[in-house]
């Protein structure tokens, strides 16, 4: 088998790369790497000497691909399904990566911010990072109004960043219950099968989450 995912079940980042994985049925091999193990970080560096996942290394082209957005669009070119997650079209190729971004930089970065400050217990002014999530929720409100997908009709490679941003970040700061359209496009992300079967796979590692409390009973199993 070509690829190799190295990554860690419980990790957002390594979620958004699973479901597009799935989406497409691509066949790839999983290796978990545990952080806390020296044995596994010395795997990681050697792969990407920045030491964070996920990581895909393709034996069949000898290179290793890091970074989820690079991952998802390197699987888009080399190991495409039946469906793009980034449309050939220009304008459209543009609007999945603007909302790509909007989900990784504004929902995803401050969630891990006040995921940090939990893990490091540094009690820490996390007002900006609140802020952000809740300007994030209005603007993602307006863009799905009559939409089904965040970029367009299709489901794409911001629907992948946005499930596992909009999980974690929901358990951080609620969505407003005047965001119908957020709401509703959330509900249909955790019912698609690609997310749920990453949700599946993430739920053994729930306890290690630091706001394990909040992840809502629907998804506990």
């Amino acid at each position: 088998m070509s690829l190799t995912l190295y990554y860690h079940p419980l990790s957002s980042f390594c979620h958004k790369v699973l479901i597009a994985l799935y989406e497409n049925g691509t066949e790839f091999e999983k290796k978990i790497i545990d952080l806390g193990d020296d044995a596994d970080r010395a795997t990681l560096h050697a792969l990407w000497p920045i030491g964070k996942f996920p990581v895909i290394y393709d034996d069949a082209h000898q290179r290793s691909v890091p970074e989820s957005t690079v991952i998802i669009e390197y699987l888009d070119q080399r190991y495409p399904g039946q469906q793009l997650l980034i449309p050939g079209d220009g304008d459209a190729a543009l609007e999945v990566r603007l909302w790509e971004r909007i989900f990784d930089q504004y929902v995803h970065l401050p969630m891990q911010q006040i995921v940090a400050d939990r893990l490091r217990g540094t009690q820490g002014d996390l007002t900006p990072q609140r802020s952000t999530l809740n300007t994030a929720y209005a603007m993602l409100d307006r863009q799905l109004i009559a939409k089904t997908w965040v970029a367009g009709p299709d489901f794409s490679m911001a629907d992948c960043a946005a499930a596992p941003a909009l999980f974690y970040a929901s358990t951080l700061q609620p969505f407003p219950t005047d965001h119908p359209h957020l709401i509703a496009y959330f509900d249909r992300l955790v019912e698609r099968p690609s997310v749920r079967r990453v949700i599946d796979e993430a739920r053994p590692y729930f306890s290690l989450y630091p706001f394990a409390q909040d992840i809502p009973d629907r998804f506990r199993g």
